[in-house]
């Protein structure tokens, strides 16, 4: 995206009511406060994000019936 587009987005922003101007100016404010930041898993979450790839690298998922039944825990 150009500077060019990033000012002609920010420009529309001033013409929105001033509920959604404050909510886009604590988005960016957050992005900016998080630059550089970069997030790091556990050891626990790492070895389930492995364990996770080795399992759908061997062809190994769960079936649509065992999915149908969380979303329905889930309240989804």
């Amino acid at each position: 995206m150009t500077k060019e587009q990033i000012k002609a987005i920010l420009d529309r922003v001033m013409s929105w009511p001033p509920d959604r101007q404050e909510h886009a100016a604590e988005m960016l404010l957050l992005l900016e406060s998080r630059e550089g930041e970069m997030y790091h898993p556990s050891d626990d979450e790492w070895e389930a994000i492995q364990q996770g790839l080795a399992e759908a690298e061997r062809g190994e998922f769960v079936s649509d019936e065992e999915m149908e039944l969380l979303w329905k825990r889930l309240g989804a």
